[in-house]
């Protein structure tokens, strides 16, 4: 039976907190009602963007229990499942999907710099248990763990493994991949550092997932259709190339401090970042802002960030 697989904009939530720095579930409602407006096929909850690392085992819990009463129709609801063992990561997978959840992404245990070989059987043996679609996030600037392409398509052979998020700067990895034609959507960050939106769009990627769409979510829609046609091919990119200071910004500094911080600068739902990560504040903030008004950010969604930026700083 053919897999079902993921399209177009796959955005990482930041995780919403009040001034106490308890999580603020009204802050999710508006940010998952915000994306499914705003044409995101799917979110991830708790992922890197929403300071995963930095929440305890009962607030991952309560997340996904009180976010899934939220699902919209239309679009998907994905949650960050990693943790420290292989144990850990069943367990909290089995958690979402006990609460209804769309799929779940897991990325190799960050700190113990396991063995690919190692890494490659933790994938398959969570999938193994997997109640739900699972994706995988190859992500060496996070974990050091880095996966070849031989190795992500040993994985993909798996009935669960739905979604690639592929996260080196290897063009040619991604181009191996394509060729391949595997089963499971690929997707790439949307760090233009890394270079990888153009060449996975143009080789037959299935999007991005991507954290940048937390404010610009039609845009990252548009740079996010996979190409069907010269038109699609087009309009990628316009939307590309005029939203390139945002996708820049957003990873001006360690994900997700610039995206929380102009978040709470521009009135969305964000709050504070856990210690010992820190908003951004002056000019730092400022440019994020300039390029918010650059856009026509205010107009399009009705962002106040003057209502805000006093807070801010």
């Amino acid at each position: 039976m053919s897999k079902a697989l993921l399209t177009g904009s796959f955005v990482a939530l930041i995780t919403p907190m009040n001034q106490d720095y308890s999580i603020d579930y009204g802050g999710f409602r508006t940010l998952i009602e915000f994306q499914r407006e705003n044409g995101s096929s799917g979110v991830l909850i708790m992922g890197s963007s929403g300071e995963v690392s930095l929440l305890t085992v009962e607030e991952r819990h309560a997340i996904v229990s009180e976010t899934m009463k939220q699902k919209q129709p239309g679009m998907e609801m994905w949650y960050g499942c990693t943790g420290p063992t292989t144990d850990a990561t069943i367990a909290f997978v089995k958690q979402a999907a006990a609460e209804g959840a769309d799929g779940a992404v897991i990325a190799a245990p960050a700190y113990i710099c396991a063995a690919n070989e190692d890494i490659v059987d933790y994938f398959l043996e969570v999938a193994d248990a997997s109640p739900i679609p699972l994706g995988i996030y190859n992500n060496p600037p996070r974990v050091k763990t880095d996966l070849t392409a031989d190795e992500i398509l040993r994985i993909a052979e798996h009935p669960q493994v739905r979604v690639l998020k592929e996260s080196t700067g290897r063009v040619a990895q991604v181009a191996q991949i394509a060729r391949a034609k595997p089963e499971m959507s690929l997707m790439c960050c949307c760090s233009p550092n890394l270079g990888l939106i153009v060449p996975t769009m143009s080789l037959g990627g299935h999007g991005t997932a991507n954290m940048t769409g937390n404010i610009i979510p039609r845009e990252m829609a548009v740079i996010s259709k996979p190409w069907q046609g010269p038109e699609d091919a087009q309009n990628f990119q316009a939307a590309y190339l005029r939203n390139l200071p945002m996708l820049h910004y957003a990873y001006s500094a360690i994900n997700p401090v610039p995206m929380k911080s102009l978040m709470a600068a521009v009135g969305m739902p964000a709050g504070p970042l856990r210690k010992p990560l820190n908003a951004l504040r002056g000019e730092a903030l400022q440019r994020g802002l300039d390029i918010v008004r650059e856009l026509d950010l205010v107009e399009a969604y009705g962002y106040s960030p003057s209502a805000t930026l006093d807070a801010a700083e």
